[in-house]
């Protein structure tokens, strides 16, 4: 049952809502315009504010729709934490669109709070002071990942919440590579940028 809760996590982070509103909103794949990356913030960059919001609400959710499936059919907190890894797993390398999908940060942000609303809620508020400030996306989300599970430690959670969210760390380091080779050398976009240019 611990393997069937792992499969189904998998298959729902493979849903890969940005493709889905892309094509629903402006008949387009998302893939093959702004930063070619399936997710929340290149559906905000390309489609508006709507569908970006939309994107990133329902990628969180699968996180965490996951999780609670895992949790029904398990009812242990290991089976959970990884659950939540193949949710995210799913969304980056999804089985139904090619394994081409996103940098899995929406759906981070639904496992964390599927492991600690505390958590999620200082990693949100760092985030996006992060963005507020610097206006790169990119760094405010590698900043998030690598302080939860900080906090995650701290708090007293399962252990195994803690070495989940080492291992999302990781997720995001390795799907950023290319941000990070960017904001070291100068060239990231910024969020707002001119040469974001939105479809329409």
């Amino acid at each position: 049952m611990v393997l069937l809760s792992w499969v189904i996590s998998y298959l729902i982070g493979s849903i890969s809502f940005s493709y889905l509103v892309a094509k629903k909103v402006a008949g387009i794949d998302i893939r093959s315009h702004g930063s070619g990356n399936a997710g929340a913030t290149n559906t905000l960059r390309v489609l508006g504010k709507g569908p970006g919001v939309a994107v990133l609400i329902l990628d969180a959710l699968k996180g965490l729709a996951a999780m609670g499936i895992a949790h029904l059919i398990t009812g242990d907190p290991v089976a959970y934490a990884i659950a939540g890894l193949f949710a995210i797993a799913g969304h980056n390398w999804p089985i139904f669109f090619g394994f081409r999908g996103g940098k899995g940060i929406a759906t981070t942000l639904g496992v964390v709070l599927g492991f600690s609303p505390l958590a999620f809620l200082i990693g949100a508020i760092i985030a996006v002071l992060v963005i507020a400030i610097t206006r790169f996306v990119s760094l405010g989300s590698l900043v998030m990942v690598t302080v939860i599970p900080i906090v995650i430690y701290f708090l007293d959670k399962p252990i195994s919440f803690f070495w989940a969210s080492l291992i999302i760390t990781v997720f995001a380091y390795i799907r950023h590579y290319n941000n990070i080779r960017n904001l070291l050398a100068g060239n990231e976009r910024k969020l707002g940028d001119k040469s974001q240019h939105k479809l329409g």
